[in-house]
């Protein structure tokens, strides 16, 4: 079995992000506690939640909490989800089955790491870059000529990771084209669907546009649920998903069964939690904002047009990396630098850093910055 690589955003989190005093760079949504959920809950869902059985679940998933997940879906029924053990499970269940040795694969850069490195694991993966220079976008005709006779999938992320953002529709429809005239899997990261500031417009989700798509989603990010590690993939292809179950049985088996009762009360109020989460949104996207326009001398700043993370540009002389160390040795404040985004198969920038904004208490830690800042650059 291939070794994998270290996973450098995963290890640089394992070291800080319970020992920062600011967490700046967050890519999830402002959790809320197990008694705010239940809170939410009918009578009857927080008696299917108390007495529920503690045995083994069903390693598709419980079956009404598969007819929650596909009730988000225009096109796909509960027969067309799998459920995992959070996103990651299902990012490794769907590169093992789609690809082989003699595969190739297809993936956007900058991305989250185990998009890129998983499918470089099994086979030839080539990678396209997103232009910054045109909002981070995706040139479909650039994905069309990487195209070989063996490419079997083509892995996107929208609203992005770290960029936030979203790829225009009539793109995201070329894509689909492309992908369907040569037979290709689209596995589409779509677990910022839902979360941006007022106003965002994501795209539909794939696996109700296109046959061999799969939407990838989970509780953890527009949710703000990530203690409860459930996610799923929803796709029309039952062959595919047949084979993902077989390949969970090696992972997890099956999910936490009282998570899979909170998973489907959340989703049952799910207007209410992204209506609270995307004002969180909007609250801190105006202080960004601000902050950016008093340091235009540090910073270059792109407004996400979804999810609740960004990708600004640092211009200082010392560069990313320096900047953010002593951000986080100094002031305790967490940011990742864009080295963490590194790929083996494209230049990927080296001047960014990813923030977020999906939580509560932003004051604190902008206050902090400006004062690390005045200190070490006025």
């Amino acid at each position: 079995m291939t070794t994998l690589p270290d996973f450098r955003l995963e290890t640089h989190f394992s070291k800080w992000e319970f020992k920062a005093r600011y967490h700046m760079t967050a890519s999830d949504a402002e959790s809320i506690s197990l008694r705010d959920l239940l809170a939410m809950a009918t009578p009857k869902e927080c008696e299917e939640f108390e007495g529920m059985w503690l045995g083994y679940t069903e390693t598709f998933g419980a079956p009404d909490l598969r007819e929650t997940i596909a009730s988000m879906y225009t096109n796909r029924e509960a027969n067309e989800i799998l459920c995992f053990a959070g996103a990651s499970e299902g990012i490794f269940a769907a590169n093992t089955v789609l690809l082989e040795k003699d595969s190739h694969a297809i993936v956007v850069t900058p991305n989250y790491q185990s998009h890129e490195t998983l499918p470089s694991a099994i086979c030839a993966a080539t990678g396209i870059p997103l232009d910054p220079n045109e909002d981070w976008s995706l040139d479909i005709d650039r994905v069309a000529r990487a195209i070989k006779p063996n490419t079997k999938l083509v892995t996107i992320n929208f609203p992005h990771n770290p960029t936030g953002t979203i790829l225009t529709l009539d793109r995201y429809q070329a894509l689909i084209e492309v992908c369907r005239k040569h037979g290709i899997y689209i596995l589409h990261d779509e677990i910022f669907n839902g979360l941006g500031p007022t106003g965002t417009k994501h795209l539909p989700y794939v696996a109700d546009l296109y046959e061999r798509g799969l939407s990838l989603n989970v509780m953890s990010k527009s949710f703000g649920l990530p203690g409860l590690r459930i996610g799923w993939i929803a796709c029309a292809d039952n062959g595919v998903l047949s084979k993902m179950e077989r390949m969970k049985h090696y992972l997890s088996i099956c999910n936490s069964g009282p998570s899979e009762r909170l998973a489907k009360i959340a989703l049952n109020h799910r207007d209410k939690l992204l209506a609270r989460n995307c004002a969180i949104i909007d609250n801190n996207l105006s202080k960004w904002d601000a902050f950016f326009k008093r340091h235009q001398e540090l910073f270059d700043w792109y407004r996400p047009n979804g999810s609740c993370t960004a990708f600004p540009r640092y211009k200082g002389a010392d560069g990313v990396e320096v900047f953010t160390r002593s951000m986080i040795d100094e002031s305790g404040v967490l940011l990742l630098p864009s080295t963490i985004y590194h790929s083996e198969l494209e230049a990927t920038p080296t001047d960014r850093f990813r923030l977020g904004f999906g939580r509560k208490n932003l004051d604190e830690g902008i206050a902090v910055m400006e004062t690390h800042i005045s200190s070490k650059y006025k």
